[in-house]
This record gives structure tokens, sequence and C-alpha cells, in this order.
């Protein structure tokens, strides 16, 4: 049975985004726009989770996660503007279970959904979200990037990239295939930006291990290639 999503933005742009991509991931969502209505959707429909921004009329944020953790321990992942560390100890405190500052990717939100109901339900993941290779880590539940030990900004997409190509290792991609299969519906480019961020990526990769290396196969695409003893 799909689990359901309760969104809850001012910002029905916002909304909508991501009710998109929680469909097409196959959640329900229902929306709310101001946090009386959040409070009365959460009661009538019962959410596995809540996407809850804070600044919101009627009832801030705050006030809406303190009403649900009186009643529930359904996951709560906070979304707002603010970005001050001390709005997230402030949410989290309340009993929030993550929190994600705007601007985000949706794909950014989706991952920490996904982490956040698998351990409040216990269930164990089918696919890996955490790859290790010598000297670097590729950790999409938490969004980080570690390379030769430290940790490395990486935005959302190039995490995605990298660890699309990482999955499966040695395997040529297309440009056309890298954008169907990560950026998805909500790209409006050109092929170009697939050059960039595999730039990018190699500006923070190269020369980091003689045991993995991101490829160029010309007039094709792109690789992440293992040595032989790596393969």
């Amino acid at each position: 049975m799909a689990k359901t999503i309760l969104i809850v933005d001012d910002e029905e742009k916002i909304a909508e985004l991501l009710r998109l991509y929680l469909e097409k991931e196959g959640y329900q969502t229902v929306t709310a726009h101001d946090g009386g209505e959040a409070v009365e959707l959460f009661r009538a429909k019962g959410p596995d989770l809540v996407l809850l921004d804070i600044m919101l009329p009627v009832m801030d944020g705050w006030a809406v996660c303190r009403t649900i953790r009186s009643e529930s321990q359904v996951p709560i992942i906070m979304l707002t503007a603010k970005s001050e560390t001390i709005d997230k100890v402030s949410g989290l405190k309340m009993g929030a279970d993550d929190y994600i500052s705007k601007p985000f990717e949706a794909k950014e939100v989706l991952a920490r959904v996904e982490a956040v109901l698998r351990r409040s339900s216990g269930e164990k993941t089918e696919k890996p979200r955490k790859l290790t290779f010598d000297k670097l880590v590729i950790d999409l539940d938490a969004f980080e990037l570690v390379v030769d030990g430290k940790r490395v900004d990486a935005p959302p997409k190039e995490m995605e990239l990298l660890f699309h190509l990482a999955s499966s290792p040695n395997r040529v991609y297309t440009r056309n295939q890298l954008l169907d299969e990560v950026w998805g519906f909500d790209y409006f480019g050109d092929s170009r930006t697939v050059d960039v961020h595999i730039k990018r990526l190699r500006e923070k990769l190269e020369g980091v291990s003689d045991q993995w290396s991101l490829k160029t196969v010309w007039g094709v695409g792109y690789k992440f290639e293992l040595t032989d003893r790596q393969a």
C-alpha cells in the first residue's frame, strides 16, 4: 500500500513540484497551504510523513510541529528558507526527524523522505544508498561526498550523477541516458549540462585514486571505470 505524504507549504509552486515528484515515485499526497489546514488534514488523513514548511500563515511550522508531536510520532521533515543553526536545533528539539533548507532540489527531498521512512519503520533498503571505493564515499542518504577522508561540497545533482555512474562500474552511459535517468522529467536544457557536471566532478576527483576514475568514451558518453583489481 502506497504511503501518504502531507505536504505543507504556502508557496503553491513548491508544493506542486513536491507533489509531482512524490507521486511519480509512487507516494500518495495531500497538500496544505497554511498551518491550520495542515493540522486538520493531519488528523483527517493520518499521513505516514509530513513535509512541513516553517513560515506559514494561520499557524507557523513550529506550532504545527508541536501540535502533531503531542498527538503522534509520525516522521516530520522541516522545510524552510532559514538556514541558521539555531533554527535547525529548534526544529530537531521539537521532534522533527530531519531539516532541509531552501532552496533545495526535489530529488534531495525524495532521498531524505525515503531515508526517514526507512528509519521510522525499520525497513531495510533494497538498493544501496552508500557506495564506497578507494578514498571515495558517495552517501545519498546523507547527501555527503567524502574524498580522501575529507567531506567535499557537491550539489545534489552532482551527487546523483556520480552515484548513478558508480552504481554500475564500467558501464558506459550516453548523455541522453544520463539526462533521462538522473535529471528526469524536470529537465529543460540540453545535453551539455552533463558535460558541465562531469567537468566539475573531475575537478573534485581527479588524481585521488588509481583504482577508479571518471572516463570519457569519445563519441558515446561517460563511465565510472574501475581497474581490473577493483572490478
